[in-house]
């Protein structure tokens, strides 16, 4: 099978930037995939193109795409071109998106076996993924979160439990040692541990729990920062610790348990057998990893109870384990709500921005302005300098940071000043995660116990992708969730280009305003005190729609 890269430098293979951009990006999540020869970006499931004949057609497409034409793709396939003009998306695509009570992972397995769907992640099929390090800062921002809310500012001398070392966890052990803490991740496939080593993600490697303890516990209590990859499943070693009265500072889970079928691995079977079990016996392998997702919330359940700061970062394991019997899984917190919403409130969330050229060099340079002229965005200031010294490069050189209302917008208008002037190597792309402010709903998520209780209102997602497509963004997504994901989410996605044109300011202008504004606007409408504090200071137009609303609206 042809290995994937994305193309570098200054030779284009389509009829200009925007639509050559979109192809490198969609060539950058392959190379960083964790099964590329599969089409599989993360998370077990989380494809680029539905099959091999599908990836070469876009391909092919974007090589053929005139400026003024909108191509349109359904689940990784595409399906049509159509004449827009040449400030409509080129791009526009929906994937996963399942009807109400046909929502169900069983359905969805049976489309995906008859090739009609696949699930796109959050930003594998929307050809936004930039490697582990996208979700390094996210990870970085929650303990530091914890740090300041429960250890006085510092992880220094802290134990971190966690699990999965794959697309998405594999952040996990450099975030860890970033924020000073002795960080334990347990995985159960060896090749994921050997990966993040490789890449520079982890420290040690070991299959030996006692040798992993004195590891972890020898940095903790000399107050060194320390990854450790355990060889081992989750759920015997989880509650192992606690058998022995050992007791993590902090106790998280990043495993594929959204995914019982093909995510997380029971306890007792190696991946190879996992793999067999799938096709000889679906049913049991599925019950087998909810079992096990079920042994190993409990154990954190006690965790917590003994005073471990205990989170769900995301990926669906408490709804799994109340599947399988555990009445109070959702006594442990999400991590948007416990440690994030303030940010999210304003619209501060997870910016990116990719060097389409290859050249690292382009991102140090962005890095240097945003040094000079956000001095006062401390989160920012503190991830760039953080970012430098151990953020290895993966594929395309790229950077995250949390810039919200406005602050995006300075920012992009900046870069497209410096490719117009020659000072990048090349046009540089600009995206985001899906979790932002406005772009996704997912309740057991993003918008767990919304102040006005608004979790599965799935309107704004939907919004925002309208909203982006008429704000003439490059390209523009609509998500939902599949396998175990399926019915509990959806997001939309955005992508716009910097090629240092006049026309690209004015994309780039209105998308990132209207982007964040709509963001703003969502948690204001839901109450956040924030969230109004940022209406009035940026003059976002809200409209009036009740007489309290024009009451606050008067007052401020």
């Amino acid at each position: 099978m042809e290995r994937i890269a994305a193309a570098r430098g200054s030779v284009l293979r389509c009829k200009g930037w925007r639509q050559e951009a979109l192809l490198r990006m969609l060539e950058n999540v392959l190379e960083n995939g964790e099964n590329p020869q599969e089409l599989i970006v993360y998370a077990s499931l989380g494809k680029a193109a539905r099959n091999w004949p599908a990836y070469h057609a876009i391909v092919r497409t974007l090589k053929e795409l005139e400026e003024d034409e909108t191509l349109v793709i359904q689940s990784g396939k595409p399906i049509g071109i159509f004449k827009t003009h040449r400030q409509a998306p080129l791009v526009v695509m929906a994937n996963c998106n399942l009807v109400g009570k046909w929502a169900t992972s069983e359905h969805f397995y049976s489309l995906q076996e008859k090739g009609l769907i696949i699930w796109g992640g959050l930003t594998a099929a929307a050809w936004q993924y930039i490697g582990s390090q996208g979700v390094i800062q996210g990870t970085y921002e929650i303990f530091q979160s914890i740090a300041r809310m429960r250890f006085g500012g510092s992880l220094r001398g802290k134990f971190i439990l966690t699990a999965g070392l794959g697309g998405m966890g594999g952040a996990q052990p450099l975030a860890g040692t970033m924020a000073g803490a002795a960080i334990l991740c347990v995985e159960a496939a060896e090749e994921r541990i050997d990966k993040r080593l490789a890449a520079g993600y982890l420290g040690r490697k070991t299959a030996d729990l006692d040798e992993a303890l004195a590891w972890i516990g020898q940095a903790a209590g000399q107050g060194e920062s320390l990854s450790v990859g355990l060889l081992g499943n989750a759920a015997d070693v989880y509650p192992e610790l606690l058998r022995r009265g050992i007791v993590p500072d902090i106790v998280t889970d990043q495993t594929s348990a959204h995914d019982l079928l093909y995510g997380y691995i029971p306890r007792g079977l190696a991946p190879a057998q996992a793999s067999e079990l799938r096709r000889t016996d679906p049913e049991r392998l599925q019950d087998e990893a909810g079992r096990s997702i079920a042994e190993e919330v409990k154990a954190m359940l006690a965790f917590k109870e003994r005073g471990a700061v205990v989170f769900d970062n995301g990926n669906n394991i408490r709804s799994q384990a109340a599947r399988y019997g555990v009445t109070n899984a959702f006594d442990i917190d999400i991590f948007t709500e416990a440690f994030l919403r303030p940010l999210f409130a304003r619209a501060i969330g997870p910016f990116r921005w990719i060097a389409l050229s290859g050249d690292p060099q382009d991102i140090r340079v962005i890095d240097e302005w945003i040094l000079e002229h956000f001095r006062d965005n401390e989160i920012v200031v503190n991830w760039i300098g953080l970012a430098n010294r151990h953020v290895p490069v993966e594929g395309l050189p790229a950077r995250i940071g949390w810039f919200g209302h406005g602050d995006r917008t300075r920012l992009a208008l900046e870069v497209n000043r410096m490719v117009r002037e020659g000072k990048l190597a090349g046009p540089v792309a600009f995206s985001r995660d899906h979790l932002d402010a406005a772009s996704m709903a997912h309740p057991n998520i993003m918008t767990e116990r919304m102040k006005d209780g608004s979790d599965a209102i799935s309107d704004w997602p939907l919004l925002n992708a309208m909203l982006n497509c008429s704000s003439m963004a490059d390209l523009v997504a609509i998500h939902s969730g599949g396998g175990g994901y399926a019915g509990y989410m959806t997001s939309a996605g955005v992508t716009l280009v910097a090629d240092g044109t006049s026309s690209a300011d004015e994309r780039l202008r209105t998308a990132l305003n209207n982007d964040t504004g709509l963001g703003v606007l969502r948690y204001a409408d839901a109450g956040y005190d924030e969230a109004h504090d940022e209406v009035a200071k940026k003059g976002i137009r809200r409209v009036a729609a009740d007489r309290a609303q024009e009451q606050e609206e008067s007052h401020a």
